[in-house]
């Protein structure tokens, strides 16, 4: 009989994370000052068209953590499995979901930290306009993270090596990008592109994002809100389905 899902254990996991991106000084820099450095380098680029950065200063905002807690993720719970850390884990009455509870966790705490500096960067120095409340700005961009978590986890079982798992960023993560909004509105992509757009996760963060900045009204917000979350909880599950005790 499998033992039952514990809170303890997944705090212990949570925990286990926290300190290890604690010790790790670079990886720890990445993950919460990179996404605040390139918003900072495309307002430099747009300095002259102020315009276009308060266009596509919001997409960026739910891409760039988006992007950065996918790749983080994905290599670190490789590792874990290559280095045989993972099995020696489930030597204790744990559950795969305990282990990817507690990494959501401890990358979502991260990932409050990133968005809290992010936003502040955004709005505070780069003078991004916002209509709507800015807490929820910070919010949406901690679900955008915490999806980037989710699907780095799941798609890490696919991977044997490091490598392989960084060549998941053009198969997953780019076309995502490409068709969030970010270069042309979605209602204005060709047919079958804008229906692909509908079933990508990343469009609903960055949906979420635009209208926060252009109006003061929040339903739509919190229900892209919504659904980025379910996607992300959908992800956790398959990620526990599929996850590999060691790279065989």
């Amino acid at each position: 009989m499998s033992a039952p899902l514990s809170p303890r254990v997944t705090g212990a996991i949570a925990a286990r994370v926290l300190t290890q991106l604690r010790r790790d000084h670079r990886t720890l820099a990445m993950l919460l000052l990179l996404p605040c450095l390139l918003q900072a380098l495309l307002w430099w680029v747009f300095s002259d068209q102020g315009a276009i950065f308060d266009q596509i200063g919001p997409a960026l905002l739910a891409i760039f953590p988006f992007f950065v807690m996918f790749l983080v993720t994905s290599v670190t719970t490789l590792r874990e499995r290559s280095s045989g850390t993972l099995e020696r884990l489930f030597t204790m009455p744990m559950q795969r979901l305990d282990f990817l509870l507690g990494y959501a966790i401890a990358f979502g705490l991260v990932a409050a930290v990133q968005a809290a500096l992010a936003v502040g960067v955004s709005v505070g120095l780069l003078d991004l306009e916002v209509e709507g409340p800015i807490w929820l700005l910070g919010v949406i961009a901690v679900a955008d993270a915490v999806l980037g978590t989710a699907l780095g986890l799941f798609v890490s079982a696919f991977a044997r090596t490091e490598f392989q798992a960084v060549q998941f960023l053009p198969a997953v993560v780019v076309p995502q990008i490409l068709l969030c909004g970010l270069l042309v509105p979605r209602d204005q992509l060709p047919g079958v592109l804008e229906v692909i757009s509908d079933v990508l996760p990343l469009s609903y963060a960055v949906d979420a994002m635009t209208e926060l900045t252009t109006t003061t009204a929040t339903g739509g917000a919190w229900q892209d809100l919504g659904i980025v979350a379910a996607f992300a909880v959908a992800c956790l599950g398959l990620g526990a389905a599929t996850l590999q005790r060691r790279t065989e």
